[in-house]
């Protein structure tokens, strides 16, 4: 009898604790493990990346950036370009878009289609003071393992207007980002509406544990109407199981942009989040940026195309 005890009370007190852990696991395999069948870089002739760097007060050290110039940028020094800053999710860093997500043949085929006229293209290293790893995601904003909000939206920000020929207009500005990018995108957006007025979230979340400060559900009802006018957003998630968090985050914003009445789409795609197939893990952010940038293109293009596969419109 006292062993039948012993092991229902291990039942009760490890059991959930291994139920825990697995489901951790689980989350962090799915979402944050390295892919199987990555895409890998495409060289693309005119669509360069290249990465440089500058010393971050905000972080305390030398940081890097990727940057795909538009076609064309030497030769037309008297052009300004729109900007679009792209931010990777958890277990990534500042070469992701271009060795795991083939930016550049998107850049190629949006370009080629008059979908998104040709940008700056800047892609940060948004990991905080930890690094990288599959165990936690980047912390997008200002918090005790570094400043990245301001990093991104104010030190970087200066950066590109010093070192390009961009855009003077937010309007023609943007932010995105994939999964915890996406979330990041959005939460650092909302902070800087002076300088991006166009936000993506390709299987992010709007909820982040750190509090409603730092949860765009939450933070984007206490902005002043005023700074929200010409502001859009492009929300996108997967209907596999690996995305339920994210598709059900995104749903949640959703309703609350549309109470708001902001300009903004959400889309469900098959896949999301997952290892390996054609329409999960890299190869779903690959195939579904091209909505997201399509979406960024069509104000500033005369006879731009909307998304051509998004599900509703707020």
């Amino acid at each position: 009898m006292r062993y039948r005890r012993l092991w229902l009370l291990w039942l009760s007190v490890v059991g959930p604790a291994i139920l825990a852990g697995s489901a951790l696991y689980g989350y962090v395999f799915i979402a944050g493990a390295p892919q199987l069948d990555a895409i890998g870089g495409q060289a693309i002739p005119g669509l360069d990346f290249k990465l440089e760097s500058f010393q971050s007060q905000a972080m305390g050290t030398l940081r890097q950036y990727g940057v795909i110039l538009p076609p064309g940028y030497a030769q037309h020094p008297q052009q300004n370009y729109p900007v679009i800053f792209l931010l990777h999710g958890g277990h990534d860093g500042v070469t992701a878009y271009d060795q795991k997500y083939a930016i550049a043949s998107v850049l190629h085929q949006l370009y080629g289609q008059k979908k998104l006229p040709p940008s700056i293209v800047i892609m940060p290293d948004g990991n905080d003071r930890r690094g990288s790893s599959p165990l936690w995601d980047p912390q997008y904003f200002d918090g005790p393992n570094g400043k990245v909000g301001t990093l991104i939206g104010t030190e970087l920000v200066q950066v590109v207007k010093s070192r390009y020929r961009t855009a003077h207009d937010p309007e023609q500005w943007a932010m995105g980002g994939i999964s915890s990018g996406g979330w990041g995108a959005v939460n650092i957006g909302l902070r800087h509406l002076d300088h991006f007025k166009t936000l993506f979230s390709l299987s992010g979340y709007f909820t982040d544990p750190s509090g409603a400060h730092n949860s765009p559900e939450q933070f984007i009802s206490q902005l002043p109407a005023q700074d929200l006018q010409g502001l859009r957003i492009y929300l996108a998630a997967g209907k596999n199981r690996e995305d339920t968090f994210f598709r059900h985050s995104s749903h949640r914003f959703h309703q609350t942009l549309n109470q708001l009445k902001i300009d903004h789409v959400l889309a469900v795609f098959p896949g999301g989040h997952g290892l390996s197939g054609p329409d999960v893990g890299w190869n779903f952010f690959h195939r579904h940026l091209s909505d997201a940038l399509s979406f960024v293109g069509h104000p500033v293009q005369p006879h731009g195309s909307p998304p051509s596969s998004a599900a509703s419109r707020g």
